[in-house]
């Protein structure tokens, strides 16, 4: 009999070479077909960086989960692996849910959550959430271990572990709703295996969301950052714009004690679609993070194509004067860089200035005058459907995106930097736009989906000038 790990190995080699590669990402991580969601696990172990995510092998569209796997020497050129997981139960008989990858000794170990119904799907009185164990000493074929932390009394959403080593103890948060509040619970173990009930160690304030998903906990410069997906927030003049959110709070804590914060929930991306991110630390001590990219019931029209999802650039976490969490794309990506092309011209005048045919794979960098810039508008535009601009009157940084064919339509913004300079890098993939601003201070990530003759990059200024500092882009190619 063929295991599900095989049958999903046999589906995917068909369905890999059938997709249409339009809008397949040239340089960031996609599965090789079928749907992808949420990154689980990320790590770095026996010389090689880890990425596991929820993926449906069967269908363009979310379904029973496995844990799709890739690996990495340097976190920009990805080697897909076997599928780590499938719902094989008793535990996880109905998917294999979000969690996270840690390594214990010479053994790499998943803790996910399995999700299974008893009874009909229909109801949520009928699901159960409960953490498991899989362990591997080879990083690719993993031998299950079944339940480690069974579903707390009265809880159905109970789900997405995050574990770390503290001192002598492994710890896990894990994200449930109580009725309509979001909560974060604490488990603690010496073993990966017994696990003891903390309590709760975070729980929303009115407001903040009826189920946190995706808890991270890490610290950041001596400062505690509890990371998470609330679903639930209302939109609130421009933010919280997107279905659902990702963000972080700070605050302080101690083994034993719940986390006490000031409950300031901050966006950790300002674009239409990124998603449930996860971190991990590098062999060199960075904090980064890589998240989804894409939104909870967005359009996603390359699932006409035989996929579905894709992971945004792994970004370095930093901690900021005023205790903001920085996030920018981290070193490695500057490897991706080919020919660099200067800007035909640094000063616009009510004009729009060709810069680029057929843009595929680039990064574009820009460094705005802002006092010198004085049209109403200016930024750069990718064909007919993507802009990237100052609005002067309102003084906000916006990504606009039309695609009225696929139902995408609508801007995100930040509030403009006080900086003269205003510094862009803007990645462009095939069918995504990462734009960081000056080092880190924000992002904005959405993803586009250009017809053919519909990549060449142009800058503009309406109704005045803009002047350039600095301007170009580079090819990008793996």
């Amino acid at each position: 009999m063929t295991s599900l790990l095989e049958q999903a190995e046999q589906t995917l080699e068909k369905a890999q070479s059938e997709i249409n590669p339009r809008w397949y990402p040239r340089y960031h991580l996609a599965a090789r077909a079928g749907w992808m969601n949420d990154p689980n696990g990320l790590v770095w172990f026996d010389g090689w960086y880890h990425v596991f995510y929820q993926h449906h092998p069967y269908s363009t569209k979310w379904g029973p989960m496995h844990w799709g796997h890739a690996r990495s020497k340097d976190l920009i050129h990805w080697e897909h692996l076997p599928v780590a997981l499938a719902p094989e139960g008793p535990a996880d008989k109905d998917g294999c849910f979000s969690g996270s990858a840690v390594v214990d000794g010479d053994t790499l170990a998943l803790i996910y959550t399995g999700h299974k119904f008893h009874g009909s799907a229909d109801t949520d009185d009928n699901l159960y959430q409960v953490q498991c164990l899989a362990t591997s000493r080879d990083g690719i074929h993993f031998e299950r271990h079944g339940m480690v932390i069974d579903t707390p009394p009265g809880l159905h959403h109970f789900r997405d572990p995050k574990v770390w080593r503290e001192g002598e103890y492994w710890y896990m948060v894990v994200g449930s709703r109580v009725e309509n509040t979001g909560q974060v619970r604490l488990y603690c173990s010496t073993d990966l295996r017994e696990w003891h009930n903390e309590g709760i160690f975070a729980e929303a304030k009115e407001g903040m969301g009826y189920m946190w998903e995706c808890p991270d906990f890490f610290t950041l410069n001596g400062v505690r950052v509890l990371m998470f997906s609330p679903q639930g927030m209302a939109a609130e003049g421009y933010k919280n714009r997107n279905l659902f959110q990702s963000g972080y709070v700070l605050g302080e804590w101690q083994p034993g004690q719940p986390l006490t914060h000031d409950g300031q929930f901050i966006e950790m991306d300002s674009g239409h679609d990124f998603y449930a991110p996860q971190s991990f630390l590098s062999p060199d001590g960075r904090r980064i993070v890589i998240g989804w990219l894409d939104m909870w019931e967005s359009p996603m029209p390359e699932q006409q194509d035989g996929w579905a999802g894709m992971l945004s650039l792994p970004r370095e976490l930093s901690l900021g004067n005023n205790n903001r969490v920085l996030m920018k794309p981290t070193e490695e990506v500057t490897a991706l860089r080919g020919t660099y092309y200067p800007a035909p011209t640094h000063h616009l005048n009510n004009q729009k200035i060709f810069v680029a045919a057929d843009a595929e794979a680039v990064e574009v960098l820009l460094k705005w005058e802002r006092n010198a810039s004085t049209a109403e508008q200016y930024g750069i535009a990718l064909g007919e459907g993507l802009r990237i601009y100052v609005d002067n009157q309102a003084q906000r940084l916006v990504v606009e995106r039309r695609y009225p064919e696929f139902s995408l339509e609508g801007i995100r913004s930040i509030a403009l930097p006080t900086d003269n300079t205003l510094s862009l890098r803007i990645f462009i993939d095939r069918s995504s736009v990462e734009v960081f601003v000056n080092e880190g201070e924000a992002c904005l990530s959405s993803r586009i989906y250009p017809q053919p003759g519909q990549r060449d990059i142009i800058l503009f200024a309406n109704n005045g000038v803009a002047e350039l500092k600095e301007a170009g882009y580079w090819s990008l190619d793996k």
